[in-house]
């Protein structure tokens, strides 16, 4: 990278530099004569001088040049006004020229801001360009909070000075120098005093912020330390908790901020320190002007219009003096900044840009056995992992690797994945190095997968399909507005620096996996997410999800045809009563009171069940109906009984995960709440109150809790305040509530909601296992098993795919590479969360999957025991970093070596 921040500007703006420098010196001329307007409009209408006379005139705008070799040449003669109209000119002069000076700045400012803006776009990507070349090593020395921190806030001054670097001071200096040039033509002593007021302010202010700098860089080092700490204890809260040492963290982030506290008290105290001298000196100067201009005045040396001119000049000396100070100290900070990036992101051993160029077109197969020759592979340490190893693996051939932990078995499959560098030995494919192959090939063609499952926060689908986008792959037609919008995209990326690439173009190679679209795309990675077994864990998702009609219109359009089956099936298994469906006009005995009462879903994050019972029209119908009053004596009666049931329960009791209106920690608070409303109304009650009690009518389920409080005329008030309710809805209500519709898709509900359409019974054992397995054979014999498949690839994964379960993980990351379809995959114990048996299992369908209809790819799998390789052509044992033994599984079982160990 380039080592000096000046360069680096220089070399990627200066067509747009030496254009705004352009600018600044046209802005000098208005900025000199703003100054000499003033002293002419004093001298002259004002005092009177050239209108003695009371009907004299002067010239006014009058364009005359004296060329060399032409003489005099008079473009326009000028208009005479009187003392008057040439006071009202000269005013109107200066407003324009005010005008002018302001259309400048603006210009200017806007122009840096948008040079800065282009700077910040290019070295942010350029720094991220460089995070995806570095060599693997680099990133087990890094927090990635650093280096995100280092990306995202750190080089952002960088941006902000680009437009300032030549523009600032060359605007700057140019005005201080006009203002100062002024000042000695109107009176040279004054012109000399305002000089030496520069001068030191020019030596003096720097030395001291010399200070400032070297605080201001060890207050980033330690704010960019604290980052990365904070993100070792969000990655490592599951370590602190469970060893008791979340104060100790407390302790250290205590004292780290204590430092940045005191860091950040000294700079203040310096910075104000340095801001407090130089506000004197920039304040001694006026004095001055005042005392010797003033006697300068009196003496007849300096007229009065000089003096008003030189003191409004000298207003506009501090401003750009100090601004040129701060930008010295902004240079300087910055130039340590862009230090410290260069020492960060400029490392040995970094990717040539050509190994990552873009590939359109798909890559060559690879035919070439891939061989290694004295591989020497060593950790952080230098402790040798693999010792010389030699090998060479066929296309076609399928090799298991085998060996304790740290036996060298690892090293060999993270080096022939490039997870590693090896310190010696090459490993080559038809001669040609595997680093020196471009990623387009091997990041294709070679599928590695380890234990370690990294997830991007997104779908499940965004994260599966990861490994299918390596280009774009389609063109986007836009138009109107987007086309235009496309079209500064573009220009822009250009000249920031930037890839033109179009995020918004499909990159999915459905060649790769197998598919001619996107239609069929799920129907392709079928035999994927069967062999690794994860099916059944995305058809849950889907059961869990919101079906959008948008996008799954035919699924939205058989809805109503999957219920009539589910209830047919239900009936033909004797099971008609595990499920109460909803009905328009009958109480849900399984559903709570306050889903009867609503009747319907509210729509996501548009209405909250707190918001709702606070409406106008809710609480109206409720009081019309006279439910206020049922629900709060039924609301007592269930704080009674469970008060009475449960308060000398322990809060871990598993009674109290069937209480599902009330926690252990609510019993004492409803106790108290109890004593306070005992023999109080409905209407006498606070609001507050009258909540708290009413909230467990509306979560009482009769069959479920069992206190005898639902009767039948309950009920029934029930439905006929639904009833009132949906009938008279007001809009704002009616676009937030999704009302139970027999013939049509609950958009704001759940697959499984959609489908059962009512609740199920809690008294029968395993009801949920059980409806589940009835509602996939039903999908399936439909032929709409892909669709919902689709709605669970939509699933979110979270952060980094905590959202889903370490087997989840290890499956759907082995899924992923298996898309590929590659030439090579290497698996280094990639199921390490699953038993025994399921990886055995897993093993043999990835095995049958790959090597099917003629192909036949080369697997090589570290295998967590020895009994699965007798499916392998060739097996390899290594031990203390040696391969120990290579043979096939007949070859070694039969001989007495460290492969019959561990078969044994």
């Amino acid at each position: 990278m380039e080592k000096s921040l000046t360069r680096y500007i220089w070399s990627n703006t200066y067509p747009q530099q030496v254009w705004i420098l352009a600018i600044v010196a046209a802005s000098m001329v208005p900025y000199f004569l703003s100054f000499d307007l003033p002293k002419r409009i004093v001298n002259g209408p004002i005092q009177g001088q050239g209108f003695e006379d009371l009907h004299a005139t002067q010239t006014f705008g009058r364009i005359a040049f004296n060329l060399p070799g032409l003489g005099p040449v008079e473009l326009f003669q000028g208009v005479q006004f009187n003392r008057v109209e040439m006071l009202m000119a000269l005013s109107f002069v200066f407003l324009a020229l005010v005008v002018l000076n302001g259309a400048f700045k603006f210009y200017i400012n806007t122009y840096k801001g948008r040079l800065g803006e282009r700077m910040l776009r290019r070295i942010r990507f350029q720094l991220v360009d460089r995070v995806l070349r570095f060599p693997p090593v680099y990133f087990k020395r890094v927090k990635s909070a650093e280096i995100a921190t280092m990306i995202k806030d750190e080089v952002e001054p960088l941006g902000g000075f680009t437009g300032d670097a030549f523009v600032q001071p060359a605007l700057l200096g140019g005005q201080a120098l006009t203002a100062l040039g002024f000042i000695l033509l109107q009176n040279v002593w004054l012109g000399m005093i305002a000089l030496a007021i520069v001068a030191v302010q020019a030596v003096v202010i720097p030395r001291m912020r010399r200070r400032l700098l070297d605080l201001g860089r060890r207050r980033q080092l330690t704010a960019r330390q604290l980052s990365g700490r904070v993100s070792e204890i969000v990655e490592g809260i599951h370590a602190i908790r469970g060893n008791d040492t979340s104060n100790l963290e407390r302790a250290d982030i205590a004292d780290r901020l204590a430092t940045i506290f005191q860091i950040r008290y000294d700079l203040y105290q310096w910075k104000f320190m340095v801001k407090f001298i130089n506000n004197f000196l920039a304040q001694v100067t006026p004095f001055l002007f005042y005392a010797i201009g003033g006697y300068f005045a009196l003496q007849g040396r300096l007229d009065i219009g000089q003096l008003v001119a030189v003191i409004a000049a000298y207003k506009d000396l501090p401003g750009p003096l100090k601004e040129l100070i701060d930008w010295d100290q902004a240079r300087q900070d910055v130039q340590v900044k862009y230090a410290q990036v260069v020492e960060q992101f400029d490392v040995d051993g970094l990717l040539d840009p050509k190994i990552q160029a873009m590939a359109t077109g798909p890559a060559g197969r690879l035919s070439e056995p891939l061989a290694v020759a004295g591989l020497l592979v060593s950790d952080d340490s230098g402790a040798a992992l693999l010792n010389r190893v030699s090998v060479t693996i066929s296309p076609d051939e399928t090799v298991a690797i085998l060996g304790p932990n740290g036996s060298g078995a690892e090293a060999l499959a993270e080096a022939l994945g490039r997870v590693v560098w090896p310190d010696g030995g090459r490993i080559t494919i038809g001669g040609t190095d595997l680093l020196a192959l471009p990623e387009a090939v091997t990041g294709r063609r070679i599928s590695y997968v380890s234990s370690e499952a990294y997830f991007f926060h997104a779908s499940l689908r965004d994260n599966l399909f990861y490994a299918l986008k390596h280009a774009p792959l389609s063109e986007v037609n836009y138009a109107g507005a987007d086309a235009r919008r496309r079209k500064r995209q573009l220009v822009e990326a250009q000249r920031a620096g930037n890839p033109a690439f179009d995020l918004g173009s499909d990159w999915i190679d459905y060649v790769a996996a197998g598919a001619s679209g996107p239609d069929d795309l799920v129907k392709a990675i079928r035999p994927v997410l069967d062999a690794v077994t994860i099916s059944q864990d995305i058809f849950e998702f889907a059961l869990r999800a919101h079906v959008d009609p948008a996008r799954h219109t035919v699924l939205a359009g058989r809805i109503v045809e999957v219920r009539q089956v589910m209830r047919q099936r239900l009936r033909d298994a004797h099971l008609g009563d595990i499920v109460a469906h909803f009905e328009e006009d009958a109480y849900n005995p399984l559903a709570t009171v306050g889903e009867n009462l609503l009747f319907g879903t509210l729509r996501q994050s548009e209405m909250t069940a707190q918001t709702l019972a606070a409406h106008p029209y809710f609480r109206k119908v409720m009081q019309e109906t006279g439910l206020a009053q049922d629900l709060y004596v039924m609301g007592m009666e269930i704080a009674e009984n469970a008060v009475d049931l449960f308060r000398d329960l322990p809060p871990d009791h598993p009674f109290f995960q069937q209480l599902s209106f009330m926690s252990a920690d609510d019993i004492p608070l409803y106790e108290a709440l109890l004593q306070k409303l005992q023999g109080t109304t409905v209407d006498k009650a606070s609001a507050a109150d009258r909540s708290r009690i009413i909230r467990l009518s509306f979560a009482y389920i009769e069959p479920r809790h069992r206190f005898g409080l639902l009767h039948d005329a309950l009920k029934a008030r029930i439905v006929e305040a639904r009833r009132r309710f949906h009938g008279g809805m007001p809009a704002d209500l009616a676009d937030k509530i999704e009302r139970h519709d027999a013939s049509k898709l609950t958009a704001s509900a759940s697959l499984m909601d959609n489908v059962l359409f009512g609740r199920l019974s809690f008294q029968e054992v395993d009801t949920t296992e059980r409806i589940r397995d009835i509602i996939r054979a039903i999908f399936i014999e439909l032929d709409l098993e892909q669709q919902v498949l689709s709605i669970g690839l939509d699933f979110d994964v979270g952060s980094q795919g905590r959202r889903l379960t370490t087997v989840q993980r290890q499956k759907l990351n082995l899924a992923r590479a298996l898309l590929k379809r590659s030439d090579y995959f290497i698996f280094n114990r990639p199921l390490s969360a699953l038993d025994q048996r399921a990886q055995d299992r897993i093993v043999m369908n990835v095995m049958q999957d790959l090597h099917h209809d003629g192909e036949r790819p080369a697997i090589v799998w570290v295998l967590p025991n020895a009994g699965m390789s007798e499916l392998f052509d060739r097996v390899l044992v290594f031990d203390s970093g040696k391969l120990v033994e290579n043979g096939s599984f007949k070859e070694l079982s039969g001989k007495n070596g460290m492969f019959n160990q561990l078969l044994s």
